[in-house]
């Protein structure tokens, strides 16, 4: 006969818990909980014994200490902005989730150095202004930067839209402080570019969703603040020449490129179908564009020469047929407001079936038409929507139900799509995340994608750092086939 093992807390442990945090720091209303129980997509909805609102790394520590020695798990949360259900508690009620939106200062700002040391949950955008004020650039962006926290970015080891000239997340941080399962703090805020003094902690905790331990702090890396930025809406006469047009503007540009995003062109009928403020800026809907951005440290106006002439080249050469440049800052803007108005001009067309995934950039086009085939083959009528940041590889790979059937038809092949769209990537030596991390989502993809040795490995580093299995439990690590 198996034995239950009763979760439920110890009254005892939960009132100490409170205390530490005092009034401002526990929420157990129901409707204030609410909106921190569901993930962003709202695919998985959980409860929990009541949100833990810490005001420094001195109450992440004590209360850690508290759940580890009363055996309450652990579920760390930043902006609830995540994409694989990583932040959102299980059903059972008995985790507790410790939110770190109260720890949100900018805690120093080194000009100098290019550095600057934050609280984990500032607002990615809050950083970039800070930032910009110091008349540096912290390069991170991405959709959800007005609402996403810096400690679930580098948690997730998020990327963005200027990934190719910066990297990710795990690119732009020097230190960091963080808070391990038993409580325990580990203060690594060293502000060096040259630290050979043994293994790299740090890079353990990025990209780790929360389940080694909680990040309080970090030192960040800075860069020069572009003084101007010339972007250009182009139309391609193929798919394969955007990998041919970014070889080129990496080199016109001495390596200056930022961002170069790649978009069906009907996904600009899209937004402007759906979302107010958008225009297809084209008379004609082509089958593939790309806005690419190019930065410049000096108000010469060459980062703006540059970019007329790779497209007089790319013209030339015919693998551009039409181009938008825009003309001024709030032309600009608009152009990146459609490529964002892209992702919720998907969200109006019905549901959606969606991959994340990454190849080596010269297969980005073999890998869209492979994927299309395989998906189509699966469901005839099905709507690719493939778009993003072909720059380095990633292409957020996407698909839309078909006209006039029915979404629970849509979603009852979603499984053996998502077999068939990784199948391809993993075909290319690819990842199956590329940006969005783990979670719940992907955690069990991981058996066909990874060897014994690296998922015995990661199973040893997370019995190391948290041998109680406290620490957001039922993610990213699979159980052993």
């Amino acid at each position: 006969m198996t034995q239950m093992i009763d979760k439920r807390p110890d009254p005892e442990a939960l009132s100490r818990i409170k205390d530490i945090l005092g009034p401002k720091g526990w929420v157990d209303d129901a409707d204030d909980l609410a909106p921190w129980l569901v993930d962003s997509r709202g695919v998985y909805h959980g409860r929990c014994l009541g949100m833990a609102r810490p005001g420094s790394v001195e109450e992440v520590s004590q209360v850690l200490a508290v759940a580890y020695d009363a055996g309450i798990e652990i579920v760390p949360q930043g902006g609830n902005t995540g994409r694989v259900g990583g932040a959102t508690p299980d059903d059972t009620g008995h985790q507790l989730l410790i939110n770190m939106g109260r720890m949100n200062k900018v805690r120093d700002i080194d000009a100098a150095n290019y550095t600057m040391t934050v609280e984990a949950g500032c607002i990615l955008q809050d950083i970039q202004r800070a930032a910009e004020n110091a008349d540096r650039l912290f390069p991170l962006s991405l959709g959800a930067e007005g609402s996403c926290q810096i400690g679930g970015n580098l948690a997730s080891n998020a990327g963005g839209i200027n990934v190719l000239r910066y990297g990710n997340a795990r690119d732009l941080v020097l230190g960091l402080e963080v808070v391990l399962p038993d409580g325990r703090i580990w203060t690594g805020l060293r502000r060096l570019r040259k630290d050979n003094t043994g293994y790299d902690l740090k890079h353990l905790f990025l990209g780790s969703e929360g389940t080694l331990g909680i990040i309080t702090a970090a030192v960040l890396k800075l860069f020069p603040l572009p003084k101007e930025r010339a972007a250009a809406l182009v139309a391609l006469d193929s798919l394969d020449s955007a990998v041919t047009l970014l070889e080129k503007a990496r080199t016109a540009s001495a390596d200056a490129l930022m961002s170069f995003e790649l978009m069906p062109g009907f996904s600009l009928d899209w937004a402007e179908k759906h979302v107010e403020g958008a225009k297809q800026p084209f008379e004609t809907t082509y089958d593939w564009t790309v806005l690419m951005e190019i930065g410049g440290t000096k108000m010469d106006g060459s980062a703006g020469v540059a970019l007329e002439g790779l497209l007089e080249e790319a013209f030339e050469a015919g693998q551009v047929v039409d181009a938008i440049l825009p003309q001024s800052e709030e032309q600009r803007a608009q152009l990146w407001f459609l490529r964002e108005a892209i992702v919720e001009a998907q969200n109006r067309e019905g549901a959606q079936i969606k991959h994340d995934v990454a190849v080596p950039v010269s297969l980005v086009p073999d890998f869209i038409r492979q994927a299309n085939a395989a998906a189509i083959a699966l469901m005839p009528g099905i709507r690719p929507y493939p778009f993003g940041h072909v720059g380095d590889g990633n292409i957020h790979y996407n698909l839309s139900q078909p006209v006039d059937m029915p979404v629970e038809t849509f979603f009852a092949e979603q499984e053996a799509i998502h077999r068939a769209v990784h199948d391809v990537a993993l075909s290319m030596n690819g990842s199956i995340s590329a940006e969005h991390g783990i979670g719940r989502t992907k955690r069990d993809e991981l058996l066909r994608c990874k060897s014994d040795v690296e998922l015995d490995t990661m199973r040893a580093l997370k019995n190391l750092f948290d041998p109680k299995g406290l620490m957001n439990p039922g993610k990213t690590i699979p159980a052993p086939r």
